[in-house]
């Protein structure tokens, strides 16, 4: 790789259009590995590096959205270990199903490319994390970390997903098609989604193997990976998932940075209103209004003690710690 670090390599204040931010990563694929077109509406980039390979999968929408980046995910994950690193990119959200896409990964078994590597991870997230573990039958034994994945968008077999219209008439069925079949030869799948949002609970739910562990995270929706990546946390745990050491228990530990996310406290506090449970919505809008006088907590908190009071109920006390 260059003595540059891959996120520097573009500065997002150029501003540069889709089809300029393209040729950029192509004249820098030059340098770090190769840049190859995979049909009208996909890319594949590859930097090399150490025998660890990151294999992504993403949008140019989702690459080019984090705030002060404007390179894909997967160059900031690999970087940072030294890691090579495969970026299959859609210009679109294609779910990567076109036959180019396939033919390429042809060429990659059929070179021995995946041999050449210790330990490999696919990851994605949505449409991304749908084409990571569809593909990654393509490398038995490699590891697989997908975030909020679709498991297939067949209507046959999907007939309650109403939110991707468009992709009707896209074939599921042909080859790298069920992406659950698909990660039977894989070490281990790692498949992160919120129980709460019902499609996605329902797609990861065919995700239903003795290699998968599901991970739950309530109330983030779609922004799974938005939230473990403003957190700082979406390192660690790839670096865990890369190196077959992550537990449930490690999740769970990091996963409690939410309780400083706002969107997710507002999830939360939505829920707590439907439900009508006052002294719930009380508590955690005093714990949120006393870190971070957020105004909306306040009024709630203000609005939770007058229902409460008119049931002859209160808050009560918050508990004091003990001192060491």
């Amino acid at each position: 790789m260059t003595d540059t670090a891959l996120t520097e390599l573009i500065d997002p204040a150029e501003n540069l259009s889709d089809v300029e931010w393209l040729d950029r990563l192509q004249d820098i694929a030059g340098d770090i590995g190769y840049f190859e077109p995979l049909g009208p509406d996909h890319s594949a980039v590859f930097a090399n590096g150490s025998r660890q390979l990151l294999v992504t999968f993403e949008t140019i929408a989702t690459a080019r959205s984090r705030p002060g980046k404007d390179v894909p995910i997967g160059w900031d994950l690999a970087f940072n270990r030294g890691w090579s690193q495969l970026c299959l990119l859609a210009h679109a959200e294609t779910w990567f199903r076109h036959r180019a896409i396939y033919m390429f990964f042809d060429q990659l078994i059929d070179n021995g490319f995946f041999d050449e590597y210790d330990q490999i991870l696919f990851y994605g997230a949505g449409s991304g994390g749908y084409a990571a573990a569809a593909y990654s039958v393509a490398a038995p034994g490699a590891r697989i970390f997908v975030l909020n994945p679709q498991a297939t968008l067949d209507p046959r077999v999907t007939e309650w997903e109403t939110r991707f219209d468009h992709m009707r008439r896209t074939s599921f069925t042909d080859r790298y098609g069920y992406a659950p079949d698909m990660i039977d030869a894989a070490h281990h799948a790692h498949v992160l989604y919120d129980p709460k949002a019902r499609e996605d609970a329902m797609h990861a739910a065919l995700f239903t193997r003795p290699n998968v562990t599901r991970l739950r995270c309530t109330h983030l929706n779609h922004e799974i990976e938005t939230f473990f990546g403003r957190a700082g946390l979406l390192q660690p745990l790839v670096e865990k998932a890369m190196d077959g050491s992550l537990q449930p228990t490690d999740f769970h530990r990091l996963f409690r940075a939410r309780r400083a996310y706002m969107p997710y406290l507002r999830r939360l506090l939505g829920a707590t209103e439907i439900r009508r449970r006052p002294l719930l919505t009380g508590l955690l809008c005093r714990s949120v209004s006393n870190d971070s006088k957020a105004p909306p907590f306040i009024r709630q908190l203000a609005i939770a003690k007058a229902q409460l009071a008119a049931e002859g109920r209160r808050l009560p006390e918050p508990s004091r710690r003990r001192s060491a």
